[in-house]
């Protein structure tokens, strides 16, 4: 089997993010890591890795620091990384994106499965993973919990969804996109050895006509989203007032005393 995941090099989840008198983003100085969803989705092709046989390609559209996310792939143990980039792909949204990856999968030939995680913690639109799968044309199957078959010889597969109102059981033909969810597995560690695996692997660069993608479907050019603004919510305002008595029944009611005067309750 050859399975393909999907990731992306998002700031760190504690990182502050400020914008610009000019517009420009700014984490400052934090760190770019794999998206944290995408470990699990990373994971989950390990493991089914490990029980049919085949590869893992890690694959990521991105300037230079998408190599991390990539690094971070390999030292999990992916057998293969390849990143997708030339200037024209900047300014891409979740449409243009998805195009150069759908042409970036397609360019493979082989690919059997992929996986996404669930989301990308810095937008946040659950987009990218239903787009590829409508692109190449074939299934989509987001919020998997759980893979409770996979059949590569019979071509298809069967998962767990986790939906608001429960669980349903979907079984499609291969090859398919699976959007992975939080619970589905324990992503691991990277181990040292993973480590020095990743630091001396060669990450191959594809540019657009290396997969034959049309450059005004890439990039600002291709993308359904403009911005022609971007700007902090203004900061919240409000004060504290202590309310302190000599006993706590006492405070509690001063505090009581307080919420009917002003009407709260």
């Amino acid at each position: 089997m050859h399975i393909v995941v999907c990731t992306k090099h998002t700031p760190d989840s504690e990182a502050k993010m400020s914008v610009s008198g000019s517009g420009d983003v700014s984490w400052g100085t934090s760190p770019l890591i794999i998206n944290p969803w995408d470990e699990y989705a990373v994971e989950e092709a390990l493991q089914l890795r490990d029980k049919h046989g085949g590869t893992v390609t890690a694959l990521s559209m991105g300037p230079n620091e998408a190599l991390e996310a990539l690094k971070h792939a390999v030292a999990m143990g992916c057998d293969e990384a390849v990143r997708v980039w030339d200037d024209t792909c900047a300014g891409s949204d979740t449409l243009a994106t998805s195009y150069v990856l759908a042409q970036a999968i397609r360019k493979m030939g082989d690919v059997d499965l992929i996986l996404f995680g669930k989301s990308a913690i810095d937008a946040q639109t659950w987009q990218v993973g239903p787009a590829v799968a409508r692109r190449l044309g074939i299934p989509a199957l987001m919020y998997v919990i759980k893979i409770a078959e996979l059949d590569p010889a019979g071509r298809t597969i069967t998962v767990e969804r986790l939906l608001e109102e429960g669980r349903q059981v979907v079984t499609a033909p291969l090859p398919a996109v699976v959007g992975t969810t939080k619970g589905i597995n324990e992503p691991r560690y990277t181990s040292f050895m993973g480590i020095r695996k990743a630091a001396k692997m060669d990450y191959p660069t594809s540019g657009l006509a290396d997969i034959d993608a049309e450059a005004d479907k890439a990039g600002a050019a291709g993308s359904g989203v403009r911005w022609p603004e971007i700007s902090m919510p203004p900061a919240r305002e409000g004060e504290a007032e202590i309310i302190a008595g000599e006993t706590v029944e006492e405070s509690a009611r001063l505090l009581v005393e307080k919420l009917l005067a002003e009407k709260v309750i």
